[in-house]
């Protein structure tokens, strides 16, 4: 079997570094078409991972009919079974600005620092608490902003969310962190998501991005089934130079 490839710092979890050597097995056919995968022990074993990494992994495989499960236990998906497109190109909600954005060339970071004070009592936070931000800016492929974002994780999304969790204060930014699977993971966790959202134009339009095009923000809070504030994200972008799609379900 292929192996995952080696751990870059708080940037890929683990279980789709699992995925992905899994994936590579079963589509260059070194695990034929109705073979029995490892054990979910053994993966866990082969893989340096806990049993739980393995079910996330193996989930994500399911979704794509990759693998198939039944009582008997995990097989690579023969061919009537058609594998779809990878979870990471599936349609599906992407983190944080839809399937566009998701595919597009971006830059971003992750970082620790205290939210603005407005948001603090939102995000479950005493004043002057870091929390786990994320930034994020779509291009054109001129290199142009077409879109900016930036994100703040509250305290009960850390604690509930391990993806989160792994991006604990540091040295610095995390930089190019993979965020897109986050509502994945809030599900994965148990959540069942509201999510709330408000469009509209910026009064001041002097720091317009995507050369000087007309601006529209979108200010959207996710909560979790008993009402506390997973994520509140501020989004930016052209309006000229950007559509604003995004597909959600909860």
């Amino acid at each position: 079997m292929a192996e995952p490839e080696p751990e870059q710092a708080a940037v890929v979890p683990l279980y789709l570094k699992v995925a992905a050597a899994l994936r590579s097995d079963l589509t260059d056919r070194r695990l034929a078409p109705g073979s029995r995968l490892p054990s979910e022990r053994s993966l866990a074993h082969r893989y340096h991972v806990n049993r739980q990494t393995v079910r996330s992994a193996l989930q994500l495989l399911r979704e794509e009919r990759l693998v198939v499960t039944d009582r008997r236990g995990t097989f690579a998906a023969g061919s009537e079974h058609g594998a779809r497109t990878p979870a990471l190109t599936a349609r599906r909600q992407f983190f944080p600005g839809g399937a566009e954005a998701a595919d597009a060339l971006v830059r971003a970071s992750l970082d620790w620092e205290a939210p603005p004070a407005a948001l603090t009592g939102r995000l479950a936070l005493v004043p002057g608490e870091p929390t786990l931000v994320h930034r994020h800016v779509v291009l054109s492929p001129g290199g142009t902003a077409l879109q900016r974002s930036v994100s703040w994780f509250s305290r009960p999304a850390l604690a509930e969310i391990p993806q989160l969790g792994r991006y604990r204060r540091g040295k610095g930014p995390a930089l190019q962190p993979d965020l897109r699977l986050l509502y994945h993971w809030m599900h994965q966790a148990g959540l069942r998501l509201t999510r709330r959202e408000s469009i509209g134009v910026p009064p001041d339009q002097e720091t317009a991005v995507g050369d000087g095009a007309a601006r529209l923000v979108v200010h959207r809070v996710v909560s979790d089934q008993h009402g506390h504030a997973l994520e509140i994200t501020d989004i930016d972008f052209a309006a000229r130079g950007a559509a604003w799609t995004y597909e959600f379900s909860g």
